[in-house]
């Protein structure tokens, strides 16, 4: 495997319910390996505290949807529009767990306020940031939100992949999680790979992910379900060295997934060998259509459209939900 990427898991404490943690580092494509980084910092919230303050999980679910959804931009004048983030809140509540893609701002305010919208409704969503979303410079990043009554996040396993040489524009961001409801030791549990490709070096970059997805699932955690989901900037077409990862397969094919419907740029990638717990269902989310909108208004909420798939809450899947076997992506 070339040498092209290494590895750095980075994080900081959650403070105030936000997600940053350091604890953990993996280095190398060749050799890849997990160390310890130093404690958290004083005042982290603990998995004792975390877990007495989960609230509880709606009775009779057996299946979580996972999404990916590029805001295009998340920006302070989008966020200042009170009808769009009504709409955007509507939307992620409709997910348990959503990659957002394409936050424009110098913290994480703006993604604050948009989960207190969304928690307006009686809901217990947070979010996960990568280790840079404070910055004194407005910059781009990626981010996780996800319903805590549904789904649980790992703190020690949330990292950028780093990349010295600058091969990524974005570098992905990843974190591990678990659904809530069955047994620990039954529950589905997963990683994702938050992925936002430079359109100008989709090609170079989608290629790329096939070295990020090898690392992140043989980097020693024996994690086998790797998502890597997020706005590729290319179709299911041109995967390039992805699409030579073995079993690997798309939760979307020729659909368009951006507001104006001229493009496939956003997906969910997995090897449907290990990831049994794909239920088959999975779809691009029409927001003209189901929330009544223009197609200016549609244009103002979002560039892309949020894509989804489904997932059984049990690790292995269950009987009778299980699609026997996704189409391998396109080469």
């Amino acid at each position: 495997m070339p040498k092209l990427l290494i590895l750095g898991l980075l994080a900081a404490a959650a403070i105030g319910g936000w997600y940053l943690w350091q604890n953990y580092q993996i280095e190398g494509l060749d050799n890849v390996h997990v160390k310890p980084r130093a404690a958290a910092p004083a005042g982290s919230q603990g998995p004792g505290k975390a877990e007495a303050e989960l609230p509880p999980v709606p009775a009779g679910k057996s299946t979580i949807c996972i999404a990916t959804f590029n805001f295009g931009p998340l920006d302070q004048n989008k966020i200042s529009k009170p009808q769009v983030v009504k709409r955007l809140a509507q939307v992620i509540r409709r997910f348990d767990l959503v990659a957002v893609q394409d936050v424009q701002a110098r913290n994480r305010a703006i993604l604050a306020q948009l989960v207190e919208q969304v928690n307006a409704d009686a809901r217990h969503y947070n979010v996960v940031v990568p280790p840079d979303a404070d910055q004194d410079v407005v910059h781009q990043y990626s981010a996780f939100l996800f319903d805590r009554a549904t789904i649980q996040v790992d703190p020690s396993t949330v990292y950028l992949v780093n990349d010295p040489a600058g091969r990524f524009r974005r570098p992905p961001l990843v974190a591990s999680f678990r659904a809530r409801g069955p047994d620990a030791s039954q529950a589905f549990t997963f990683t994702l790979v938050n992925v936002h490709a430079d359109p100008e070096r989709a090609a170079v970059e989608v290629s790329l992910l096939a070295d990020v997805f090898r690392a992140v699932r043989d980097n020693g955690r024996n994690e086998d379900d790797i998502l890597l989901l997020g706005d590729l900037g290319t179709d299911e077409r041109h995967l390039g060295q992805l699409a030579l990862v073995p079993n690997i397969t798309c939760a979307i094919f020729g659909m368009p997934t951006t507001t104006r419907g001229t493009e496939i740029s956003d997906n969910l990638l997995f090897d449907f060998r290990a990831t049994k717990e794909f239920t088959g269902k999975s779809g691009v989310v029409d927001l003209m259509r189901e929330l009544g909108l223009s197609m200016p208004e549609t244009i103002e909420t979002a560039s892309h459209l949020p894509v989804w798939a489904e997932f059984s809450v049990y690790e292995g899947g269950q009987t009778g939900q299980v699609a026997e076997s996704p189409p391998p992506a396109a080469r």
